[in-house]
């Protein structure tokens, strides 16, 4: 489920990015001076996705082409796991796209580097592009001012933002006679085990359990736990680590107590058997996260499902924003052109249009998006809840704005034994909280030495 967001290889390739400064003043697209034979201007779009995605982007540089009579583009596409490698060879090779997928934590290590172009004067005011019109934290997650991301010039601009939101199996609930979730009150945390511990069943007496109340990553679903409980992995000034808090750990040994304790989760051996996407697949888990990217595939399931607020003691719900960001490359032979492109698919509504059909994103203009939401026709039902997220509560990830995600990595790393019950959560996060420091503070220190 989330190939889409692949932390460890762009940690890697935001590295090689710094490395490759001195190749990236050289580098250009295709041929020699961007031409084509018959004279046509050639630019190139590297960008990562499956078939929906591609057969969205083919339909939209169509019209892309068709609006800008000698300007061709030659589209590069990748699976999500191989595309932070290809881009790095693509940039130590001197072989840059002219436009070409980024994320957040990517925007440092290119802005220094001088891969990307400065965005900043060609899009604010223009003519062409609302920014007021554009999801802000998208806008705001490509900014960066040489020490502080989210301030300062543009070095892309967003091509969508991904509310992760919160999904659960209709069916299973209705066939097993529970309310139904309330849309706008989440459930409590005793509320949700309570409803979870209900949707975990025998469905067909042979003793074993073949449905289960969730089943969810800690890596990509602990984050919406952490935050409603008032903790943070790192505070506001992003200098310090601050998982090893009473807040942090006990929302931490919640989530690992759903297995644990109230066995609303498949175990080990039985995700290692079947994995919790391929479970709720297949409609044996009731709650499950729904990013905009899973909405084309999630439509063809063979039961009902729709969004809910994540559960929180807060009142508030919490949970995550993702977002890509397409740049142009500060090499290309035709920058002129490479901007049109990038504003074109940003903010182009025919080409908004498309993405948003294909199921791969939600719309990334504003007053686009507020239209779709009163789409009774199309799946979820409560699109609205993708945009609370986006309007009131999503957050960034924690190392979105750092200049390098490893210290954020190294908290994953051995969290193992607190999911297998063989370690408290107040034990791990003052275990784990000194090694995630070393790493923050090399971090920062790389990113002073590459500002200066």
């Amino acid at each position: 489920m989330m190939k889409s967001r692949t932390r460890s290889a762009l940690t890697a390739t935001a590295a090689a990015l710094t490395l490759s400064l001195a190749l990236t003043a050289c580098g250009g697209s295709g041929s020699d001076d961007g031409t084509n034979a018959d004279g046509s201007k050639q630019l190139t779009f590297m960008f990562r996705g499956g078939e929906d995605e591609k057969a969205a982007y083919t339909e939209a540089i169509k019209q892309f082409e068709a609006a800008n009579e000698g300007v061709k583009v030659n589209m590069i596409v990748t699976t999500a796991d191989e595309y932070a490698t290809k881009l790095q060879a693509a940039i130590t090779g001197r072989q840059i796209p002219d436009v070409f997928y980024v994320e957040p934590g990517q925007v440092q290590s290119l802005a220094t580097s001088g891969v990307v172009m400065d965005l900043t004067e060609k899009v604010e005011g223009s003519d062409v592009i609302d920014l007021d019109n554009i999801w802000e934290y998208g806008v705001d997650s490509y900014r960066f001012d040489g020490s502080v991301q989210g301030e300062g010039a543009i070095y892309a601009l967003p091509k969508d933002i991904g509310p992760f939101s919160f999904g659960y199996n209709k069916t299973m609930f209705e066939e097993a006679g529970i309310e139904l979730p309330d849309v706008d009150t989440p459930y409590t945390l005793d509320e949700f085990v309570q409803v979870a511990k209900e949707l975990t069943q025998d469905t067909d007496g042979d003793g074993e359990l073949d449905q289960w109340g969730t089943g969810l990553n800690v890596t990509w679903n602990l984050q919406a736990f952490v935050w409603g409980n008032g903790g943070d992995w790192i505070n506001e000034a992003q200098d310090t680590v601050t998982v090893d808090t009473p807040e942090f750990a006990e929302a931490l040994q919640w989530f690992a107590d759903l297995q644990n304790v109230h066995g609303t989760t498949p175990s080990v051996e039985q995700a290692q058997t079947l994995d919790t996407y391929q479970r709720w697949m297949q409609g044996e888990i009731g709650f499950f996260p729904v990013g905009p990217w899973d909405v084309s595939t999630y439509n063809e399931l063979d039961f009902e499902w729709d969004l809910i607020p994540y559960p929180s003691d807060a009142g508030t719900p919490a949970t995550w924003i993702g977002t890509l960001g397409i740049a142009a490359s500060n090499s290309t032979k035709h920058p002129d052109e490479a901007v049109e492109l990038v504003e074109y698919l940003v903010a182009n509504v025919d080409a908004q249009q498309t993405l948003v059909d294909a199921g791969v994103q939600i719309p990334n203009l504003i007053d686009m998006a507020d239209e779709w939401v009163a789409d009774t026709e199309s799946k979820p039902a409560n699109k609205q809840e993708f945009l609370d997220v986006a309007r009131d509560y999503g957050r960034a990830l924690p190392a979105n704005n750092t200049y390098s995600a490893q210290w954020y990595d190294e908290f994953f790393v051995n969290i193992q034994p607190v999911l297998d019950g063989d370690q408290t959560a107040a034990e791990y996060v003052k275990e784990v909280q000194p090694k995630m420091q070393v790493l923050l503070d090399e971090a920062i220190a790389a990113s002073q030495n590459a500002g200066s």
